[in-house]
């Protein structure tokens, strides 16, 4: 590994390992030195957090054969893989992403979990960052700070689905696959858009936030989670899990509860008005791996009823797309997380882009 890694051995707690049927992580930072931004400052030292599972193997010639990045969601981190409904149903032995086999790598993108963020100090002052900032920083990660100079599979959930589109587009040779989970290859926009935007403008207009300087968090990082429950599950289940208002008002209320004693309005911010540069519309035919687009019906911030999935992955020249059904196991957006409703999906795609 590259000097510039720190590496420390992170066990799970006693029971939960005992419980796993896979190893345990390895985290580590890696630092990009003197990383440009798109909008222009240059950070001397830009920290990426990440955890890994398994080895790295190579071929004769040197090239990294079993790499899969997984990319997180907005506001979440790589440790949201880590949850049995995900690791449960991946990488244990003789699954699809047997981390014996596999060489499983979990970063945290700019501006999220333990990587660099607004809320380490700079605040309002972090540079802004946009996806392809976070693709490139990704990119470097690999290549600079883990010696992976191929990935046999991309893949991530929301924003991390969106990465994947753009992945497949900015380095085309770098993977035998890509799989995007809960996002569609266009820009925001619709509803899409105004939901962002409703959070953006509450925090910027809120005068607590006294221009990223506040001591305290400001009263629209409430909004802020507010919305994020809003937009995450579906009709249903809300209805389902919540028959009378006074259980509505809890489930909203324990949500926001657990949003406001580790979240920041500046991270929210920088992560939800990030998603202003991504485009992968114009570039589609540029992906040349097999690509699996899974979305599901009832997901609120990437509804079929749009028709963009569908028309646009026939622009991807090996792409095909597939939309879960509503059912009682789906969970609107966050359908992406529960690999147990679409791992046939990703098995049929390693078996495809099998060497």
């Amino acid at each position: 590994m590259p000097k510039r890694i720190w590496l420390a051995l992170l066990f799970l707690a006693a029971l939960r390992a005992a419980a796993a049927n896979y190893p345990a992580p390895v985290e580590g930072d890696f630092v990009l030195p003197d990383f440009k931004f798109r909008s222009g400052p240059i950070m001397p030292a830009l920290r990426i957090h990440f955890r890994t599972l398994g080895r790295p193997q190579r071929d004769g010639q040197g090239v990294v054969r079993n790499a899969v990045l997984i990319l997180h969601g907005t506001t979440g981190s790589g440790a949201q893989f880590l949850r049995p409904e995900f690791a449960g149903e991946l990488f244990g032995a003789g699954q699809p992403l047997d981390a014996a086999r596999f060489f499983l790598i979990l970063p945290d993108g700019i501006g999220h979990g333990q990587s660099g963020r607004p809320s380490d100090g700079l605040h309002a002052g972090f540079p802004q960052y946009g996806y392809l900032d976070m693709v490139e920083a990704e990119y470097q990660l690999l290549k600079q700070g883990l010696g992976v100079n191929h990935a046999r599979l991309i893949m991530g959930t929301s924003m991390g689905g969106m990465h994947t589109w753009l992945w497949g587009e900015r380095h085309p040779d770098f993977m035998d696959a890509l799989m995007p989970l809960a996002s569609l290859p266009t820009e925001i926009a619709g509803r899409n858009r105004v939901w962002r935007r409703l959070i953006s403008d509450a925090i910027r207009h809120d005068p607590a936030w006294q221009g990223g300087a506040y001591n305290t968090q400001p009263p629209s990082l409430r909004t802020a989670a507010e919305m994020l429950f809003f937009m995450s599950s579906n009709p249903v289940l809300r209805q389902r899990e919540a028959p009378t208002l006074a259980r509505a008002d809890a489930g909203l209320d324990a949500f926001v509860a657990a949003v406001l004693k580790t979240g920041d309005a500046n991270d929210f911010l920088y992560a939800l008005e990030a998603s202003s540069d991504y485009d992968p519309g114009p570039n589609l035919e540029k992906i040349q791996v097999p690509l699996v687009a899974v979305n599901s019906a009832d997901d609120l911030i990437n509804p079929p009823e749009l028709g963009i999935l569908e028309r646009e992955i026939r622009r991807v020249p090996h792409g095909r797309a597939v939309v879960l059904p509503l059912s009682d196991q789906t969970r609107g957006h966050g359908t992406h997380t529960l690999a147990a409703l679409w791992k046939d999906q990703l098995e049929a795609l390693l078996k495809e882009t099998a060497h």
